[in-house]
């Protein structure tokens, strides 16, 4: 018979013809003790709603490339109470394994400020039953008494030497998404293989454990602790090792407008500006506090640009503010956008601020920086979709320059092993608006990106320079680099394979395109699978990543183009950039050529009105 928590009757009345099925709807009605997921299984089942069920219950959570990500609500592919319990006894049962002294070291939880009532779901829930599974397991938990922004959990696990963290939160995603981050020991997110033998063990025990469900463990164990101030003031300090002009701060007369996008930013950013020597940002009111539903903006990424920073270039209007900075919800992501001699807002891409911040850290560094000192020695790094232009700057400038694939896990983990080997990193980026200013945190954070941006708009400002000018300049000196980022939707993953498996049978089988519109391609390569014709040995040399597409192309007049899918939503991504040498910039005749060349490869790769796609361009 079923366990006595579980209504036989429902289960007997309610077959529904499928052994899988069955099995799965009974495990669940067995095992979650979330009154409000139990009841949205048990009416789908009274309902006969069996595809529906089947969605839900017959498929598992897998990493991508920020963890696990998915919708709140019920089932074993949603994020919820019973899936987070799973997942947590997975990762307790590998740590166990990998480490001896797991118990002492510890493990560190975070959570932002999401939730979904209709779900009894929030971040904060989550992250209580986390600590729960561990804390059951006499394991020693890192709690944080309140939100925070995700850098602050790698950040942690490395102060505390805990042997890894978990942050909960879905960053930038829609309201209805949550997500569970996964730290290792070395402070970056996890990579394979880490990633597969931890999905095996959490296939290995995916029943509760006693104990697991006991979210009050947080409030009553000696095993948990509150790292928050700890945290938070070591934090602050560090950040001072990248701040190079205080009493400029402290003087100056620049007006910055923040956003925290109704996230955990605001509290972090005040104080990191206070860190700099800075009066306060002034907060935009109505997206100060947080809030679930992120009722002010269409959706809570500020990538989208201009239209999700209303708020705040009127409030920066208003205020006489030049700069207006914008942390993602979980302030891991920095959008900035300044008010230029015309009136209007230059809303800067990541790609725009990369090139800003790395001319500043590296002529911070070569301002401060010993006689002695070796500019091989430096390194900055940026994902493989993101510009070319810190291989511009470090070409010119002498320092070296890396590239990885999507994602800033790849970033982490390979910033991590140039620090052990004696390497200095000043800079890495993704083109996604995430940036890692110097090493005090091995992930993308928008709490420090902000307070530096301030610091180098007051010292242009001295110079009578506003960011959008030192931008030409950097350009002119390094050479223009022209890119541009967007997405199509695409909620049909049979389209999406069909799209790319097209690309690589494209003129008879295992032949990719020779040319795109007018355009001659040079050169493909594809992650996916490993091949790169540029290679002698026609063999990628970043490492294959079969879990997702992704397609680069190098064509004759310079321009790099790839098309991929999102590792955390529903999206084939584009991304192309024209590089030119200094020098020769006609910025226009750059951004026609570019601008011909995307449409070609929309048209011809990926065939939107044939394949069904949504435009969205960024």
């Amino acid at each position: 018979g079923a366990p006595g928590d579980v209504n036989s009757n429902v289960l007997v009345a309610c077959s529904t013809g499928d052994a899988q099925l069955d099995k799965a709807v009974w495990q669940w009605l067995s095992w979650d003790k979330n009154q409000k997921t139990k009841e949205q299984i048990e009416s789908l089942l009274q309902d006969g709603k069996h595809k529906e069920l089947r969605d839900r219950l017959c498929c598992r959570l897998t990493f991508g490339t920020a963890g696990l990500r998915s919708a709140m609500g019920a089932g074993f592919c949603y994020i919820n109470d019973l899936t987070v319990i799973q997942s947590t006894q997975g990762i307790y049962k590998y740590l166990e394994r990998n480490f001896s002294d797991f118990k002492q070291r510890g493990f560190v939880v975070g959570y932002d400020t999401r939730g979904q009532v209709t779900s009894n779901c929030s971040s904060k829930k989550l992250a209580k039953l986390t600590a729960a599974v561990l804390l059951a397991k006499d394991v020693l938990v890192y709690f944080f008494s309140t939100y925070v922004p995700t850098p602050f959990v790698p950040y942690a696990v490395q102060q505390l030497g805990a042997v890894a963290g978990v942050m909960i939160t879905a960053s930038h995603n829609r309201k209805e998404d949550n997500g569970y981050k996964v730290y290792w020991e070395n402070g970056a997110q996890i990579t394979s293989p880490h990633d597969k033998e931890i999905i095996k063990c959490i296939e290995e025990c995916v029943e509760p454990w006693n104990g697991s469900w006991n979210e009050n463990l947080v409030d009553t164990s000696p095993l948990r602790q509150d790292p928050l101030k700890k945290i938070c003031d070591s934090y602050m300090e560090d950040l001072t090792k990248i701040c190079y002009h205080r009493e400029l701060n402290m003087q100056s007369s620049l007006k910055f407008v923040h956003t925290s996008f109704h996230g955990v930013g605001h509290d972090y950013v005040q104080l990191a500006f206070k860190a700099f020597g800075f009066q306060p940002p002034i907060p935009v009111p109505e997206q100060k506090d947080p809030d679930p539903d992120f009722s002010t903006v269409k959706c809570p990424n500020p990538e989208e640009g201009e239209s999700v920073l209303e708020l705040s270039l009127r409030l920066a209007e208003k205020e006489g503010a030049k700069v207006v900075v914008a942390t993602d919800p979980d302030a891991d992501r920095l959008a900035v956008a300044e008010q230029q001699d015309n009136g209007c807002w230059k809303v800067f891409t990541g790609n725009e601020l990369a090139a800003l911040f790395g001319w500043w850290m590296f002529s911070r560094w070569k301002e401060n920086c010993s006689q002695d000192a070796d500019v091989s020695n430096i390194y900055m790094l940026a994902t493989t979709v993101s510009s070319k232009i810190l291989k511009a700057i470090a070409l010119k400038e002498g320092f070296h320059f890396e590239e990885t694939l999507p994602g800033f896990k790849w970033i982490g983990s390979r910033v991590k092993n140039l620090l052990d080997n004696g390497k200095e990193v000043l800079f890495a980026f993704e083109e996604s608006i995430g940036f890692m200013c110097g090493t005090s945190v091995l992930d993308k954070d928008g709490v420090s990106a902000a307070v530096v941006i301030a610091e180098m708009a007051t010292f242009l400002q001295g110079q009578s320079l506003t960011l959008a000018q030192k931008l030409v300049d950097i350009y002119e000196t390094y050479g223009y680099h022209i890119s541009k980022t967007s997405y199509f939707l695409c909620y049909d993953p049979a389209t999406i394979k069909r799209i790319f498996e097209r690309l690589r049978n494209f003129d008879g089988p295992q032949s990719y395109p020779g040319c795109c519109g007018l355009y001659n391609i040079l050169h493909v390569r594809d992650v996916t699978t490993g091949y790169d014709s540029s290679q002698l040995n026609k063999q990628s040399v970043l490492p294959v990543s079969k879990s997702s597409q992704m397609i680069t192309f190098t064509f004759q007049n310079g321009c790099v183009a790839t098309l991929r899918t999102s590792g955390t939503e529903p999206k084939i991504k584009y991304y192309a950039e024209m590089c030119a040498r200094p020098g020769h910039s006609d910025r226009s005749v750059l951004e026609q050529e570019l601008q011909k060349l995307i449409e070609a490869l929309i048209e011809d790769f990926l065939e939107p009105a044939k394949n069904g796609l949504t435009w969205r361009s960024a």
